[in-house]
Formats: C-alpha cells, structure tokens, sequence
C-alpha cells in the first residue's frame, strides 16, 4: 500500500516494529519518487502510549495528517476451551484494543484540525461467527468493524468534514498466512494492495475487497446457514 500511495504523489508517515524494514521501504521508496517525503518511526501498537507519542510525533513533521490506515494485526487464534486462552487474548487485545488506541489518537488529530480520513482495515471474518482457528480472529474484526461504524455514526451527528472507511479485505497471501493452505478466492499481495487502495480512495464508507466476489458473497455471508459458511472459512 506505501508503494501505491507514494505512486499517487502522497507523503508518508508509516510505523511498524521492524524499523529495518521501514528504513529500506523508505529508502527504495524514494529513489523512485523523490518529490514526495517520506517518514518512519518504530512502533508497537501493543503499547498504547506510544501509539499517541508516535501519531502526534508525525503530525509535528507534516503539520498535520491527512489520512490514517488502522491495519495492524495478527492471525493467530485458537478454538475456545481448548487451554489456548493466553493465544486468543493477545490476538484480541492487537486486533481490538490496539485498532482501538489507533483510533482514539487519530481521531483526536482529525478533530482538532476538523478534516481527516479514518481507515480501518476489517475482514470477511467479521461477518459471521467463525470456527476453529478464526472465532477469536473473526470476533476481533468484527469489533473493529463496528468501532469504525460507531465513529461514523458520530461524524454524521455532529456534522464533521472527517471520512470513516470500513474495509473488509477478502484471503490475501501475505505473511500472516503464508503457510496456509490454499484458501477461498485468495489473492495475491499486489492485487489485495491494489484494490485496498482503490477503496480507501473512493472514500466509500465500507468496501468488499477485491470486489468480485467479496462484494456478493460478504453480504450473503450473513444470511446463509452457519454450515455453509465455515465452509469459507
């Protein structure tokens, strides 16, 4: 997604654990477009402090952000009752709580400057209860799915010029998962990055990505009988 937005001319602020990864994103990032600038600072969003610490610290390089993309978590989780609780509990607090903390700081930014995009990265996991390896995973997208809706709701009332996207990316192969067997309608990194992107940009409220055939079998993942749907999971 950095490479993609940089090819859209924008500037970037990005954060993440591995801070060698981010230098040489940052570095090839730039050899390749050099008009924009570039910024990154370690950050793990289990510790919530430094999520506000790390967001106002890039507001102080840019003057301010236009954009925020909530995207980090972990895939790992494990049946219920099955003596894993230690797994689920960590895959929750990533996926909720810290969505969470990412969502207070940037929105406490959005406010004050009275713009700004909120993007949350959900999942098709969340649109039903999930078995096996995906309940708690599945729970946690869903949380934060209607985080983000709550946030929207709030916009509307108080009638706020700040955009709140809902994604719910379909399987991409990425790390997460790369040892997975093959799963429903997977795609690849660049084809999943690439239709995140688009949606983010349409400023859509919620978006299915990639759109054929999240977009028919998401909302029909609500409806149809509980043993079909694990069969997608």
């Amino acid at each position: 997604m950095a490479w993609l937005f940089a090819n859209l001319g924008y500037n970037l602020a990005i954060c993440a654990r591995r801070t060698s990864r981010l230098e040489q994103l940052k570095s090839d990032i730039l050899d390749k477009y050099p008009d924009i600038r570039v910024e990154y600072r370690g950050l793990d969003v289990t510790d919530y402090n430094a999520i506000f610490t790390v967001f106002d610290a890039f507001v102080a390089d840019f003057g301010g952000i236009d954009r925020v993309v909530v995207n980090a978590g972990v895939g790992e989780s494990r049946r219920i009752g099955k003596g894993r609780f230690n797994i689920n509990k960590r895959t929750a607090e990533i996926n909720f709580i810290s969505a969470l903390a990412q969502c207070e700081a940037a929105m406490k930014i959005f406010r004050k400057q009275n713009s700004g995009h909120l993007v949350v990265i959900s999942s098709m996991s969340a649109m039903r209860g999930l078995p096996k390896h995906m309940t708690t995973y599945g729970a946690s997208k869903a949380g934060i799915a209607h985080l983000a809706e709550g946030i929207r709701a709030d916009m509307l009332l108080e009638n706020l010029p700040i955009t709140v996207s809902t994604i719910f990316p379909g399987y991409i192969r990425t790390e997460i998962n790369e040892n997975a067997k093959p799963l429903p309608f997977e795609v690849s990194p660049d084809k999943g990055s690439k239709a995140i992107v688009a949606a983010i940009e349409s400023g859509a409220a919620q978006a299915y990505v990639p759109s054929l055939p999240w977009s028919i079998v998401g909302p029909a993942m609500k409806y149809l009988p509980l043993k079909i749907v694990t069969k997608v999971s």
